[in-house]
C-alpha cells in the first residue's frame, strides 16, 4: 500500500510536469501565431490604403507613413523587423542602438527555410543565458500575393507564471500525498496487525521449537481456514518431531556406546599384541636347562603381569568411565604436537595459530593427540552444510598454564545443554558434539588440567583446554 502511494505520487508529479511543459509550448506557439496574424493583418490594411506603388523599394515609406506600423506595434505589444527579399533590414520597431548586429541581415538558412516552407512561414528557436526565444518569419505580400518583403517577429518565452503555477500545484499535490502516505501507513499497520495476529503466534512457536525439549502445540480460537490448516500442519510436525527426537536419541545413544566400545577394544588390543609376542618368543627360546632360566621366567612373568594390569585398568576405566590409563608422561613441546594433530585433517579451513615456538608440558603424547583430534572432529561436525566452515586452533601461554582453544563457526550449543555436554551418557546432539567430550574431559583432568566452553547459539563455539606448564627442578 505504501509503495503504491509513493509510486502514484511520483507518476502523477511526472505527468503534471510534462503536461505543464506541453501546455506552455502550445501557449507560446499559439500566442506567437496570433500576434503574427494580427500584425500581418495591419500590414495588409496599410498596403491596401497606400498611394505608393506597392513594391520592395517603397516598403519602408509605405509602412512608416504617419507611423502606422509603429502604432500597430504598440497596440499589439510586439516588436518586429522588416527585411527585403535578400534579408537586408529595412525597418525595425527597436531603436538601432538596441538592435544586435545579427538583426541587420538574415542568414541564408532562414531565407532558404522560408522559401522551402509549404506554409511560407519559418520559426527559429534559440536559447540565450538560460532563456528561450522564438522568431517567426513570414512573407509580406503585395495586392497580387507576390512577396515583397520578410516580416520577423521576435518573441521571448516567459514561463515565470507557468513555473509558479506548477510549483504551487506540486506543493499542494505533495501535501495531499503526504496525508495519503500517513493514512496508508496507519491503515497498513492496522490491517497487518489484524491479518498477522495468528501468524505472529505461529511464528513465536516456531522460533521456540527445539529438538532437545518438549514443544507446545498451538491452539487458536476461531482461526481462518488458511491459518487453521497451517496450525494443524505445525501440530502434526510437533508430533513427528517428538517421535524423531526419541528415535534420534536412541540412535545417538547406541552410536555413542559403539564408539566407546571401539575405543576400549583398541586400548585392549594394545597390550594383547606385546603379550602374544612375548609368549611366542618365550615358547621358542626358553630352555629349562639354562642356568638363567629362573630369571628369564621371572622377567616373562613380570611382562605378562604388567600387560594384564594395563588391561585391568582399561576394563575398570570403561566400567566407571574414569580416567583412561596414561601410557606415559613425556616432556612435550605442546605447540609441535598440536600442530601435527591438526595437520592430520588436511583441510584448508582448519587454521593453526601459535605466537610462540615452544611451550613445554608433561603430558602423554597419544592422549594429547586424542584430545585435539576429538575437539577438531566435533567442531567439524558442528558446522552445517550450508555454511562455509572455519575452525581455528590456537596454542598460547597464560601465566603458569598452556592453553589450547578450538573455535568453530558452527550452530553453537544451547545454554541449557552446556552443563550436560561433558556427561558420559548425554545423547542429545543439538550442537554436533558426541560422547567423546566426556573422555576428553577425563583425559584433561588426569593431567590436572581444565576444559571449558563458550558458545553463541547459531554463531559458533570455543572449547578451551588448559594444562600446567612443565617446571624444571631448578625452578
Amino acid at each position: 500500500m505504501i509503495f503504491i502511494v509513493i509510486l502514484a505520487s511520483v507518476l502523477i508529479a511526472g505527468v503534471t510536469i510534462y503536461q505543464y511543459k506541453e501546455q506552455a509550448e502550445d501557449y507560446h506557439k499559439e500566442y506567437l501565431q496570433r500576434k503574427e496574424d494580427q500584425l500581418n493583418a495591419q500590414i495588409d490594411y496599410i498596403l491596401k490604403n497606400t498611394t505608393w506603388e506597392v513594391k520592395t523599394e517603397n516598403l519602408r515609406y509605405i509602412l512608416e507613413y504617419k507611423q502606422a506600423i509603429y502604432e500597430a506595434s504598440d497596440v499589439l505589444d510586439i516588436n518586429f523587423n522588416v527585411y527585403d527579399l535578400n534579408g537586408n533590414l529595412i525597418i525595425s520597431s527597436k531603436p538601432r542602438i538596441e538592435n544586435p548586429t545579427d538583426d541587420y541581415i538574415l542568414n541564408d538558412t532562414i531565407i532558404n527555410g522560408l522559401a522551402s516552407s509549404a506554409t511560407k512561414r519559418y520559426v527559429e528557436k534559440t536559447k540565450a543565458a538560460g532563456d528561450r526565444f522564438q522568431s517567426s518569419y513570414s512573407y509580406i505580400l503585395d495586392l497580387k500575393f507576390k512577396p515583397i518583403g520578410i516580416l520577423k517577429i521576435p518573441y521571448y518565452e516567459d514561463d515565470t507564471f507557468n513555473n509558479n503555477e506548477l510549483k504551487e500545484f506540486l506543493l499542494r499535490l505533495a501535501a495531499v500525498y503526504v496525508l495519503l502516505l500517513v493514512l496508508a501507513v496507519m491503515l497498513a499497520y492496522i490491517i497487518s496487525k489484524y491479518i498477522t495476529r495468528s501468524l505472529k503466534a505461529i511464528s513465536e512457536k516456531l522460533y521456540q521449537t527445539r529438538l532437545s525439549k518438549q514443544n507446545q502445540k498451538i491452539f487458536l480460537d476461531d482461526p481462518s481456514e488458511e491459518i487453521g490448516a497451517l496450525v494443524d500442519a505445525y501440530n502434526g510436525m510437533i508430533d513427528e518431531l517428538e517421535n524423531s527426537a526419541l528415535l534420534l536419541a536412541k540412535s545417538e545413544r547406541e552410536q555413542a556406546w559403539r564408539e566407546m566400545a571401539k575405543q576400549v577394544a583398541h586400548e585392549i588390543k594394545n597390550p594383547l599384541t606385546p603379550m602374544r609376542l612375548s609368549v611366542q618368543s618365550f615358547e621358542r627360546k626358553f630352555d629349562p636347562s639354562d642356568e638363567n632360566a629362573k630369571s628369564k621366567l621371572e622377567e616373562f612373568s613380570k611382562t605378562l603381569i604388567q600387560q594384564i594390569d594395563t588391561m585391568s585398568n582399561i576394563a575398570s576405566a570403561f566400567g566407571s568411565f574414569a580416567n583412561m590409563p596414561a601410557q606415559q608422561n613425556e616432556t612435550l613441546n605442546v605447540i609441535e604436537v598440536v600442530r601435527l594433530s591438526v595437520e592430520i585433517f588436511n583441510e584448508d579451513y582448519i587454521r593453526f595459530i601459535a605466537d610462540e615456538k615452544e611451550i613445554i608440558a608433561k603430558l602423554d603424547r597419544t592422549q594429547l593427540i586424542r584430545v585435539i583430534t576429538n575437539l577438531v572432529k566435533n567442531a567439524t561436525q558442528a558446522i552445517p552444510e550450508d555454511r562455509e566452515p572455519k575452525i581455528v586452533v590456537n596454542v598460547y601461554s597464560e601465566k603458569e598454564n598452556v592453553k589450547i582453544s578450538v573455535a568453530d563457526n558452527g550452530i553453537g550449543i544451547a545454554e541449557e545443554n552446556q552443563e550436560k555436554i561433558f556427561e558420559p551418557k548425554f545423547t542429545t546432539k543439538s550442537s554436533g558434539m558426541g560422547l567423546g567430550l566426556g573422555m576428553v574431559k577425563n583425559i584433561v583432568e588426569t593431567y590436572n588440567g581444565h576444559i571449558c566452553l563458550s558458545s553463541v547459539l547459531g554463531k559458533g563455539t570455543v572449547f578451551t583446554v588448559s594444562f600446567p606448564k612443565f617446571k624444571a627442578p631448578s625452578e
